[in-house]
């Protein structure tokens, strides 16, 4: 997998987890979510946007439940970090290079 397929699937994975553990806690399913990522690839500066990450609930649930599912999905780390951009700080070493 290429980097951004894996940082996809990290975001597929994060909103798996929080609709999981919604329907998990509540009795209404153990198993069965899933999940799909998908994004564009913008440019100047490259970059992945307009991400769109859609649910599937094993269960039929109400109209509450759904919205109290998106209201937990939401609440993904991942999603939660993309919406507040954090500072990236790039670091780079070397070996020092050997004396003539």
């Amino acid at each position: 997998m290429t980097p951004p397929e894996l940082f996809l699937g990290s975001l597929a994975c994060c909103a798996a987890y929080y609709a999981a553990e919604y329907l998990r806690t509540r009795n209404l399913a153990q198993t069965g979510v899933e999940v799909s990522v998908t994004a564009e690839k913008l440019l100047q500066p490259a970059r992945l946007g307009n991400f769109c990450i859609q649910v599937q609930s094993p269960v039929p649930l109400t109209v509450q439940q759904n919205d109290a599912m998106m209201r937990s999905v939401d609440a993904c780390l991942l999603h939660r970090t993309l919406m507040t951009p954090p500072d990236v700080k790039i670091e780079v070493s070397a070996p020092a290079m050997a004396a003539a």
